[in-house]
């Protein structure tokens, strides 16, 4: 059928059918976008191999008891409706505990925007980590709560190691990271924390007592314009905590750790010079 039929044959249908294929067709274009770039993205995340071979101590999960995915996994969500993506080694062995890296999304952000921009899945996965990427929903005097019920709910459907839960966050998301570990109940704190450019400082974390000793790595800005100094007042608070020796020591990487923490935990402070990192 050439054009011009097309268009005479167009032309002779009523105004309800022209609409319906109008709007028929702009659902199929959407479609095969939706479907073009999710193909796409998909393979742009790459997934490493986890090094089962060279763990020396194994966890396991009892056979069938752990029913999620492996690989890629899209749109999962929490009670509370919040949506997270999971990426497993591409070796995934759903018998084997595994460490979780849970990745809180800034502000104005989402989950898909987090993993393109951090670029943790490859690096993580090959070192044997489920990795978790939760969207940033509205704060609320509640909000920490319910993106804490995400790692609970990976544990009940990946075979995740509970004592190697690690959170991890940029600045919003990186105050999510942080108050989980001093919010949560004693079996939802994480194993370690990697907060960047956090919004909390020693006036705001006074208010909470302080957890068990807990590794934390605070990355933050000197030039940081939002949180001014947020990062030296916090981990000078979680030092504290962690009942280390008060007067840090300068390591060869630029950063500083306290030395000599409870419980052999670490406590390190790293400082960058961008507006907000």
């Amino acid at each position: 059928m050439t054009g011009a039929e097309i268009k005479i044959l167009f032309s002779s249908l009523s105004l309800k059918t022209k609409i319906f294929l109008l709007f028929f067709l702009v659902c199929v274009v959407l479609i095969a976008v939706t479907y073009s770039f999710n193909s796409r993205f998909d393979n742009a995340v790459q997934l490493g191999s986890a090094p089962y071979l060279d763990w020396k101590e194994v966890k396991h999960c009892s056979a069938n008891s752990r029913l999620g995915d492996k690989g890629v996994i899209y749109g999962e969500e929490s009670p509370s409706g919040i949506k997270f993506n999971v990426r497993t080694p591409e070796n995934y062995d759903a018998t084997i505990a595994h460490p979780l890296l849970m990745v809180f999304a800034p502000a104005k952000a989402n989950r898909s925007k987090t993993e393109v921009l951090t670029e943790l899945t490859f690096p993580a996965t090959q070192a044997g980590f489920v990795v978790a990427y939760a969207d940033h929903p509205p704060l609320s005097a509640t909000t920490s709560l319910e993106l804490a019920e995400i790692p609970r709910m990976i544990i009940n459907k990946w075979c995740i190691d509970e004592s190697r839960v690690f959170y991890s966050g940029h600045s919003d998301g990186g105050s999510v990271a942080m108050a989980l570990g001093f919010m949560s109940d004693d079996n939802a704190i994480p194993a370690a924390i990697v907060s960047s450019a956090a919004g909390l400082n020693f006036r705001e974390l006074y208010e909470h007592v302080c957890p068990s000793p807990l590794s934390v790595m605070v990355i933050h800005s000197a030039n940081d314009r939002l949180f001014p100094g947020f990062g030296v007042e916090s981990s000078g608070w979680w030092a504290a905590c962690n009942d280390c020796d008060p007067i840090p020591e300068k390591r060869a990487d630029g950063c500083i750790s306290y030395p000599n923490c409870a419980q052999n935990v670490r406590t390190l402070y790293c400082e960058g010079q961008q507006p907000h990192s």
